[in-house]
């Protein structure tokens, strides 16, 4: 039940989303770039493909505080179909990857079963 609760909530807060877009949102010393699909830090930025802008997007969004994985799920795939459990994992252990070529370790924190943030409580 609160599957569909948390599915229809998101899709009316994008179909009546009319908020003006941030093109950039920063934590700490890092920069996300929306418009450009890239992560920037110390002068040095990354690619990032749609589903790991999604998750950032998410993250920087939300910085200090803990985004649950149906939350990641549910912003990156919108479908009603089945998104393996694995499969967010998966995008977090990639960007994760990225992360560590820009320096940023452990910028991604992970908490068993409440999610994952980015930024300093």
């Amino acid at each position: 039940m609160t599957v569909t609760i948390t599915k229809i909530q998101a899709l009316l807060r994008r179909t009546y989303d009319f908020t003006t877009q941030v093109n950039n949102l920063t934590v700490d010393d890092c920069e996300l770039l929306l418009d450009a699909a890239k992560l920037k830090f110390n002068e040095e930025t990354i690619d990032l493909t749609h589903t790991e802008l999604q998750i950032m997007h998410s993250l920087f969004q939300n910085k200090g505080k803990f985004v649950s994985r149906n939350a990641l799920i549910e912003k990156c795939w919108e479908s009603e179909h089945f998104i393996d459990d694995n499969t967010l994992a998966v995008n977090i252990t990639r960007l994760r990857k990225k992360l560590q070529k820009l320096g940023l370790t452990d910028f991604i924190e992970t908490k068993k079963n409440v999610g994952y943030r980015v930024g300093d409580v």
